[in-house]
């Protein structure tokens, strides 16, 4: 039987000869990469990809994303490059995410590193927030409410705080690693810090950490500084400046390098 990987890669390269499409870069989203997967969590894979150039030359609008959901342990979605810059301009936070994404499937031709490169340039401190603490909102008021909650749900309301903390903190775009905001945000000799780490710890174990009663330490964590961020976010000033001159060379440039062997 084939390891995952393997199996991923397989997949990718089918995407590409059944699309006609080049993958520029693949890599793991989710749980897997921000570091807290159970044993049973399935692989959240997420790539950017490029069509030939004749595509793109066309007054109808056409379809961007590419999705292949192949099971219930693998899920495989895409953006076309030309949708995803557009996103990057916006500082969309989960694109961001990728680009600095731990698991790292592939990475082909040079177009993902240029958008490293600049990609401090594209980051929108009110933006992010804003996505971070509507994420975070979102899961507290559809996991957390009730007097048994499923206690893994803690984790996807965590982040996006820390996330948010993270950006109060540095003006920058947090760490993909959930162990890396814990250990810069909270004091480790915190009451706080010691409870994330023992959920932490049972989770790694392959724990299922199901419907448990309500952790009152972390609910009024959570409802404090959503209430903090609300106020944070909203006197934020929105992003200044804009890249799109250098985002339509950079396309260009990509179009040229990726298809230059098909002329």
């Amino acid at each position: 039987m084939i390891d995952m990987n393997t199996r991923i890669l397989q997949e990718l390269r089918n995407i590409e000869q059944e699309e006609n499409v080049r993958i520029l870069y693949a890599c793991e989203s989710g749980s897997r990469a921000w570091g807290f997967p159970s044993q049973d969590s399935d692989y959240d894979v997420r790539f950017i990809y490029l069509r030939p150039v004749d595509w793109y030359l066309s007054i109808f609008d056409k379809r961007d994303v590419i999705e292949r959901p192949i099971n219930d342990l693998l899920d495989i979605n895409g953006w076309d490059l030309r949708k995803a810059l557009n996103l990057f301009r916006k500082s969309n936070p989960p694109l961001l995410e990728w680009l600095q994404s731990p698991i790292q499937y592939m990475e082909q031709y040079t177009v993902t590193e240029q958008i490293r490169r600049i990609s401090p340039l594209s980051f929108s401190p009110k933006s992010c927030m804003y996505h971070y603490l509507n994420m975070a909102k979102g899961n507290y008021r559809d996991y957390l409410q009730g007097d048994q909650v499923k206690i893994k749900k803690y984790f996807y309301v965590l982040r996006p705080i820390l996330a948010c903390a993270w950006i109060e903190r540095y003006d920058d775009m947090p760490p993909i690693a959930f162990d890396t905001l814990v250990e810069r945000l909270l004091p480790g000799d915190g009451e706080l810090y010691q409870f994330i780490q023992q959920l932490l710890i049972r989770k790694k174990a392959g724990e299922e950490l199901d419907y448990e009663p309500r952790i009152h330490l972390l609910n009024t964590f959570i409802e404090e500084h959503i209430s903090h961020f609300e106020q944070k976010a909203a006197a934020l000033k929105a992003a200044e400046g804009t890249l799109d001159d250098q985002l339509d060379a950079l396309f260009r440039a990509a179009l040229t390098e990726v298809w230059k062997e098909r002329k």
